[in-house]
């Protein structure tokens, strides 16, 4: 009988986007004590140059000929038993990074833009100015390079001035808006009804029902019902006092 001596060995893998800084990688003695436990390290499928036999290694991607932007997909094989440890994951995540070139929005509603410098694949969020706040009412995924990127997305307005913005958000949480462009709606004003609500509220625009973004909250603040439509079904809400934003106005209603 012939006994052969297999090592096991398991990888690690990292995927994001180059930022311009480099990984650090602590690599811990194998299990067996004889050796470091990182093997063997490649970048988008090239080896990484100088080795892994030390107690901390640093992947410098300036070696692989990668641009600010780029993907990049790290492997580091390793003994079984242990594991090595990449101590900043974060440098390959997406930064908020564009520049709005252009924007402008139609009066009915079609926004546009374009952008720059961008370095990750980030969503932007499309914000409406109504009810004294600032309201996300769409999303558009960012195209993540540097190049010239354009983007539209269709704006459902309320009646009256419409004051739109976009924005990222990055894994810093930090919010970036856009600034602002505003339009003249010829949306009619829409109004609810009834005052005192059993039921349903139904909302109206010269004379028939109209379609509208609401929200409804308790007296203590607290949102109960959120959408858009034509009227709202109250029959499940307690009775008392509730406070709705719809079109561009909020108002006070009694639950009876």
């Amino acid at each position: 009988m012939v006994l052969l001596n297999v090592a096991a060995f398991a990888a690690l893998s990292v995927e994001g986007t180059y930022q311009g800084k480099n990984l650090y990688v602590q690599n811990p003695m194998d299990d067996e004590g004889f050796g470091y436990c990182a093997t063997k390290v490649t970048v988008n499928g090239d080896i990484m140059p100088g080795g892994t036999s030390m107690g901390a290694f640093e992947i410098d991607f300036s070696h692989f000929n990668i641009e600010i932007g780029e993907p990049v997909f790290i492997v580091i094989e390793h003994n079984d038993g242990c594991k090595p440890k990449i101590l900043n994951p974060e440098v390959l995540l997406p930064r908020s990074t564009y520049i709005v070139t252009e924007m402008n929005i139609s009066n009915g509603g079609q926004l546009k833009w374009v952008t720059k410098s961008e370095q990750g694949k980030l969503p932007f969020f499309i914000e409406q100015y109504r009810w004294n706040k600032w309201v996300a009412i769409g999303e558009v995924q960012g195209k993540g390079n540097g190049q010239e990127n354009s983007y539209e997305f269709n704006v459902t307005p309320h009646s009256g001035e419409n004051t739109v913005r976009i924005v990222q958000v990055d894994h810093s949480g930090t919010k970036r808006p856009s600034e602002e462009v505003k339009f003249m709606s010829a949306s009619p004003k829409v109004t609810k009804t009834p005052a005192k609500v059993k039921n349903e509220i139904k909302f109206i625009a010269n004379g028939s029902a109209a379609e509208t973004r609401y929200e409804i909250y308790d007296a203590y603040g607290n949102i109960v019902k959120k959408g858009v439509g034509s009227s709202v079904n109250c029959s499940n809400l307690l009775r008392g006092v509730y406070y709705i934003n719809f079109d561009n106005v909020n108002e006070k209603f009694i639950k009876n």
